[in-house]
């Protein structure tokens, strides 16, 4: 039962991002590129489940894993994958890339999944087709053969990402949240929802992003506009989200 039982707690909750802080980086620079960085910190669940488990399962040597990687999301892609992906398809692959740091013993299990794009285009193509090169990538666990590793499958980090509609041009950002897809996605996270409020599990949101010059307008009430007006902060929460979809509707113009 030990070598089950660790595999499926860190199943349920690493194959879902609902137990995780989440947040959204973009540094737009003056070139018009912008590097984005999707961050998953999944060690405030870690840490309650591990105190859940029996001194036996924290003895075996999947508890005692230790990662610190970066995997290249083209690289880890099956040869037959990168034969049928589409020039733009292979540019998004092989700037993305997925970052893992475990601890068990400790409670850290955090995940970056980063992508410099090099113009508004090539942004807004990577924001709308994210879900796809994730599932279509072969990244699975930690590139490992442990049994605890293999239980995480880092494609469906962002799995629930594609329920945005997005407008960018070299002088705005402007996504909608789409209440249908949202509607799909929480349908399908439902349980485990439930189960991170049942442990008393935080879901804070944070969206940062950084402009190369002033913003001119935005227009959420809730985001938090530096004084230098070349910043935008959004905080909320995965409960406020799920009561009001559209608190992450961003347009700003810059």
């Amino acid at each position: 039962m030990k070598k089950i039982y660790l595999p499926l707690i860190f199943l349920a909750i690493l194959c879902l991002s609902s137990c995780v802080d989440i947040e959204e980086q973009y540094d737009f620079k003056a070139d018009g590129s912008c590097n984005v960085v999707y961050g998953f910190d999944m060690s405030k669940a870690v840490s309650v489940l591990v105190n859940l488990m029996s001194d036996s399962v924290k003895e075996t040597p999947q508890f005692s894993l230790v990662k610190d990687t970066t995997l290249n999301f083209y690289s880890a892609m099956p040869d037959s994958t990168q034969q049928k992906m589409s020039i733009e398809e292979t540019n998004m692959a092989k700037t993305s890339d997925l970052s893992i740091s475990m601890n068990l013993k400790k409670s850290i299990m955090k995940v970056n999944i980063t992508h410099v794009a090099k113009n508004a285009a090539d942004l807004q193509y990577y924001l709308q087709n994210l879900s796809k090169i994730a599932l279509n990538s072969r990244i699975n666990a930690f590139a490992s053969a442990d049994k605890a590793s293999k239980s995480f499958d880092a494609r469906q980090m962002v799995a629930g990402q594609d329920y945005y509609s997005y407008d960018i041009t070299p002088h705005k950002f402007y996504r909608i949240i789409d209440k249908v897809k949202f509607n799909a996605f929480l349908k399908k996270t439902q349980s485990t929802f439930m189960m991170a409020k049942a442990m008393l599990i935080d879901m804070p949101y944070k969206v940062i992003l950084k402009f190369a010059k002033p913003v001119k307008k935005l227009n959420n009430p809730k985001a938090i506009l530096s004084a230098d007006r070349r910043s935008v902060t959004l905080l909320t929460s995965m409960d406020e989200v799920i009561k009001n979809p559209a608190v992450m509707n961003l347009k700003i113009d810059f």
